[in-house]
């Protein structure tokens, strides 16, 4: 089936649609080149942002020993919570005794005066 004269387009036409396509193309590619500009600047931008691998361990190395630090001094810190609970306990129980032996030695004192024995 052949197509009439009349429905293929014209060498006029084609260069205008050809000349469209063109334009097209251009605004693409001018938006495309706008749009890599803008992320290569917010690129560049988070790129300032960025520590290097060796200033990220050299940091993770510090917080690590001071972590140790802090958990030697707090070793130690229970350590000497728990000898001075020992010690106040001695001292406790040798300030009661100091009270309380004189007492009972009175008391017997006294005990055995009511019995009549003399010292």
């Amino acid at each position: 089936m052949t197509q009439p004269p009349s429905a293929e387009p014209t060498l006029w036409e084609l260069h205008r649609a050809m000349a469209q396509l063109r334009e097209d193309q251009r605004g693409g590619i001018a938006q495309l080149r706008v749009d890599l500009r803008a992320d290569l600047a917010a690129l560049a931008g988070r790129l300032d942002q960025v520590v290097t691998e060796d200033v990220y361990r050299a940091d993770q190395r510090t917080v690590l020993q001071r972590l140790e630090t802090l958990e030697r001094d707090l070793t130690a810190a229970q350590r000497q919570r728990e000898e001075d609970q020992a010690q106040q306990t001695t001292n406790r129980r040798l300030i009661i005794s100091a009270f309380v032996a004189p007492l009972v030695v009175y008391a017997l004192q006294l005990w055995q005066a009511s019995r009549g024995a003399s010292p």
